[in-house]
């Protein structure tokens, strides 16, 4: 069965701490994860898209890393505009009528 899970469910920190956002995934057939960030009343927005182990990408403060079965979020000196859930979100490959979606029960949010 395809899981994913978030870590930890709610993060309150000091401004100025640095924090990671942990995200594990057991699939069968892995294509591509993904980072959102959701701002309250709004959709989700697209942060970083991460295909091969190993891959990193960062912009300004926030930094993601692709591992072989997770990913992490990092989040260098947080200020208060950081306040929002972060959300993350696999991709699989699977025949027509053998994928279902999962809830994600444990989305990560930053207070």
């Amino acid at each position: 069965e395809d899981r994913v899970e978030q870590s930890p469910q709610t993060l309150r920190i000091q401004e100025g701490d640095s924090l990671s956002l942990n995200c594990s995934y057991t699939v069968s057939r892995f294509s591509g994860l993904q980072w959102y960030r959701q701002d309250p009343g709004k959709g989700p927005e697209l942060l970083f898209l991460l295909y091969s182990v190993g891959d990193e990408k960062q912009e300004e403060r926030l930094r993601a890393t692709l591992l072989k079965k997770g990913s992490s979020l990092h989040i260098e000196a947080p200020k208060p505009e950081n306040s929002a859930t972060y959300l993350c979100s696999v991709e699989t490959q699977c025949s027509p009528g053998t994928c279902r979606l999962y809830p994600n029960p444990e989305a990560g949010s930053l207070e």
